[in-house]
């Protein structure tokens, strides 16, 4: 669940009737609920303050969407192409990236504050005036990417670290962080991104 403004806030993506409500802290009263025309998906939603609004963005297997947190109304959706999503978005430096990697397509997009309606990329675009930028590949399957410093970082699932520039999605580098599970999402400080394998070893890179 996501907490905001005196709300819990559940993103609820079924096999049918898929949702969106927001309900009272006090006492669990409804407050709204929005249907989702989606299919299961396992990301939790996010609060994104950017410099315009404040917004509750989604991630999904079909779409990725924001709503009004006061009112549960939809703000804008952009098609994604990826199914099972597991990643949440990532919010900073007035962007929100948005993230998955069920092959063979395996999108990031970087939107920007303002968007409303369908913002979905037409064939062959990889920006617009409400995304930044995007790329087909490099979406991970599990964890969830990192914003930290001027830098968007990805891991796979297999250990495979990328490094994008956050304002322009420039790759910077990619290395392969040795063997084994990765499905925990990477965290980050004093300059250093620490990444956890299944087994239980940690790993980290300046």
């Amino acid at each position: 669940p996501l907490i905001h403004d005196g709300l819990a806030i559940l993103q609820c993506d079924l096999s049918r009737d898929s949702f969106i409500a927001a309900f009272k802290l006090e006492d669990g009263d409804k407050v709204w609920s929005t249907p989702r025309d989606e299919i299961p998906s396992w990301s939790s939603p996010v609060i994104w303050r950017n410099s315009l609004r404040t917004e509750i963005v989604t991630n999904a297997s079909q779409y990725a969407r924001s709503y009004d947190p006061k009112t549960g109304a939809e703000l804008w959706r952009l098609a994604k192409k990826s199914e099972a999503t597991i990643p949440a978005p990532v919010c900073g430096k007035d962007v929100v990236y948005i993230s998955s990697g069920n092959r063979p397509i395996q999108p990031i997009f970087a939107i920007k504050p303002g968007a409303s309606g369908d913002i979905s990329l037409k064939e062959k675009e990889d920006k617009s005036a409400h995304v930044l930028w995007s790329t087909l590949r490099g979406g991970p399957y599990m964890p969830t990417p990192i914003l930290y410093g001027d830098y968007f970082y990805t891991c796979s699932n297999s250990g495979v670290l990328a490094c994008y520039e956050a304002s322009t999605g420039k790759e910077i580098y990619k290395k392969r962080t040795g063997s084994g599970s990765y499905t925990a999402s990477p965290v980050a400080a004093d300059g250093r991104i620490y990444l956890s394998r299944g087994h239980g070893a940690i790993v980290h890179f300046a």
